[in-house]
């Protein structure tokens, strides 16, 4: 990752741009520790008056782009879609609440510098995530697109993000699109990355492409919409980052958990940043997941999705499923002697303490061996898991002894 920023101690390590809104002579100490001395007390006084900017840089190959972060920043998306030289025709699918809620001030924010906008509205469940939908989209996409000047905008959370990615890499071989996540899920996780996909019958996410986007842009503001249980599924996936690789960073979530939930901005643009910075470097270290660096990101999921299939996406939503996969996870890696009892305690307790299940219900612990078996990252009759060896230290172990698996099965069930 490629930062700017004018203290020299950490230019090459985060680049943080604030508005010119903002005093442009404020200066931030160190933002990596927390929100950073100075910076807390200035959003305290300014964040209800003026937006801010972090600009974290994903350096993909092909097409680099930025992971713009701030607060009350959604009207100033077009004239950053604006740099990118693309355009000029912009189709915003979206959710009926999203559209009620910002559709006037995106659409005003994107008309001011010259773009045209129509909305598509699909319901916001997994079901939208499907071959079908996404054929009647591309059908309305041709009606609106005849020059191939369009450009497709993701404005939503996980589903419409991965639904609006997956149109994009297969219309007319691809075109640009920009992801404006609007749950913290996403904006933490799924819109980093390039991961597009849809459904099928025989389980999720099994026709997609990596494709990446032109532009991230997360604006902090629109996730006081949220309620608690949304917070708390996203808080899963910000877990992780920490477990996985930020030891640090899980420490800070211990402390400051309670700030999350009551939605405080410092605490939400810092988690967003933390995560966002994570994932990206490791997603520009290995795209497409060829390298092995990647797998890490799955921490939790193995489990979580055969939680999700076995209860047929009606019961737990993702977060609440990839808590509970990473609670065996970790059970499994203290089995294995990887971590020890304080370790796994530590994690435990963050995840009950977010407000988040630690045992699993309503699904027999034959149905979940039955399931994770067909997961798509197992390969023939070799299984990969993603364990720990340490608080912000993953690796990936094979061929795990079905016994252990039970064992850290059982204890949750």
């Amino acid at each position: 990752m490629t930062y700017l920023f004018n203290n020299s101690k950490i230019r090459s390590k985060i680049n943080i741009v604030v508005s010119r809104k903002l005093p442009s002579a404020m200066t931030l100490s160190d933002f990596r520790s927390g929100m950073g001395k100075c910076f807390r007390p200035f959003l305290k006084r300014y964040r209800k008056v003026y937006p801010f900017w972090i600009i974290l840089s994903c350096t993909i190959k092909k097409y680099p782009y930025n992971i713009i972060i701030g607060n009350n920043i959604l009207n100033h998306l077009g004239k950053y879609i604006r740099k990118l030289s693309i355009g000029p025709d912009a189709y915003v699918i979206t959710n009926a609440f999203i559209k009620k809620e910002y559709g006037k001030l995106l659409n005003k924010a994107l008309k001011k510098p010259g773009f045209t906008v129509r909305f598509k509205i699909v319901p916001d469940s997994e079901k939208s995530k499907s071959i079908g939908v996404a054929t009647s989209i591309i059908k309305d996409i041709t009606l609106y697109d005849k020059k191939r000047r369009i450009f497709i905008i993701a404005f939503g959370g996980g589903v419409i993000g991965d639904l609006a990615g997956f149109i994009a890499s297969i219309y007319k071989r691809g075109v640009p699109y920009i992801q404006v996540p609007t749950t913290l899920l996403a904006q933490v996780d799924s819109s980093i990355g390039g991961k597009t996909a849809v459904d099928l019958n025989q389980g999720k996410n099994l026709v997609g492409a990596f494709y990446q986007p032109r532009l991230v842009f997360s604006d902090v503001s629109i996730l006081r919409t949220l309620d608690v249980r949304q917070i708390q599924s996203a808080l899963a996936e910000v877990i992780k980052y920490g477990i996985i690789k930020d030891a640090q960073f899980f420490a800070y979530l211990e402390k400051n958990y309670s700030d999350i939930l009551a939605l405080k901005v410092p605490a939400l643009a810092f988690i967003v940043m933390r995560c966002s910075r994570i994932k990206a470097k490791i997603v520009q270290q290995d795209e497409r997941e060829e390298k092995g660096i990647r797998t890490i990101l799955n921490f939790g999921h193995t489990i979580g999705h055969a939680i999700e299939a076995a209860l047929r996406y009606r019961g737990y939503n993702h977060g609440e499923a990839v808590a509970l996969g990473m609670l065996v996870a970790s059970d499994i890696s203290k089995n294995l002697n990887l971590i020890n009892n304080v370790t796994a305690k530590r994690i435990e307790n963050l995840i009950d303490a977010v407000g988040l299940p630690t045992k699993i219900e309503k699904i027999s612990l034959a149905d979940i061996i039955k399931i994770h078996y067909h997961d798509k990252k197992f390969m023939g009759l070799e299984n990969k898991f993603v364990l720990i060896k340490g608080i912000g230290k993953a690796k990936v172990v094979k061929n795990i002894p079905l016994k252990i698996i039970r064992q850290a099965l059982e204890r949750r069930i």
